[in-house]
């Protein structure tokens, strides 16, 4: 095999590299697998936050009385819930409402005839909330659009940082790396599927280089007797990444 490989920088594109665009392809998939996740999440919350807002929009604060509280064991009431029966008035008429949810603390430290306040929707005047834990739960409702909106920047973020990593893998080695003839400590490259990496040395003007080699064992490498092509990696010296004939010839360094 007769090599004419350009000075660097070498045009190399992504597209060139066998097997980069399949990786991209899969974290695109995911990248987008993500975000609708996160869309149908976005539209059922969505509906939720807008009910939440347009309740503590409406409703009005009024007293009640407590006719029965219920609330769990005490080593069952972390961040768990209780329920009150509660009489109160509004809008000049009178309801008596059972189940009404709150904090199971609360609950548990409200006895027959304590007052407690609801949130009231005019619209539901038979449907209250008990006035402290609604506040809370709206609170908590009102980080929902922050959390979808960090998921998603979370999901963009992971697809550029797979394409800079494979940027900086796999061509930027290729554009910008030196080439060297490198010699495997073991004799020989390593077997199996997938990458591999294995102990290699080079040796530049007399001195010898130990490195740390990526290679592709499925793919024939570019042979120099027992050494092999291999480009150092721009940045990390301590790492090589072996060329294969493939790879080569796609490139055209191969006359």
């Amino acid at each position: 095999m007769q090599l004419a490989i350009p000075h660097a920088p070498r045009a190399v594109r992504l597209a060139q590299v066998p097997g980069a665009v399949a990786r991209l392809v899969r974290g695109v998939v995911l990248g987008v697998a993500a975000i609708a996740v996160l869309g149908l999440g976005a539209g059922y919350l969505g509906r939720y936050f807008v009910e939440e807002q347009r309740f503590t929009s409406r409703a009005e604060l009024v007293d009640a009385l407590v006719g029965a509280s219920h609330a769990p064991p005490l080593n069952q009431r972390e961040d768990a819930e209780g329920t009150l029966d509660v009489l109160y008035t509004f809008a000049g008429e009178e309801h008596s409402v059972s189940g009404v949810r709150t904090d199971a603390d609360l609950a548990a430290g409200l006895g027959h005839g304590a007052r407690v306040q609801l949130l009231v929707d005019p619209s539901q005047p038979g449907r209250p909330r008990e006035a402290t834990h609604a506040r809370a739960r709206a609170a908590r409702v009102g980080l929902l659009p922050w959390g979808l909106g960090l998921g998603a920047l979370v999901a963009l973020t992971g697809f550029a940082w797979e394409v800079r990593r494979l940027w900086r893998r796999e061509v930027v080695p290729l554009r910008l790396g030196a080439l060297v003839w490198l010699t495997p400590d073991d004799g020989y490259l390593p077997e199996g599927k997938g990458e591999a990496v294995f102990p290699a040395h080079f040796f530049r003007q007399d001195v010898k280089h130990p490195v740390r080699a990526r290679c592709r064992p499925q793919r024939a490498p570019v042979r120099n007797g027992g050494k092999v092509l291999a480009a150092v990696v721009p940045g990390e010296p301590g790492w090589c990444r072996v060329i294969d004939e493939e790879l080569a010839r796609t490139l055209g360094w191969v006359r």
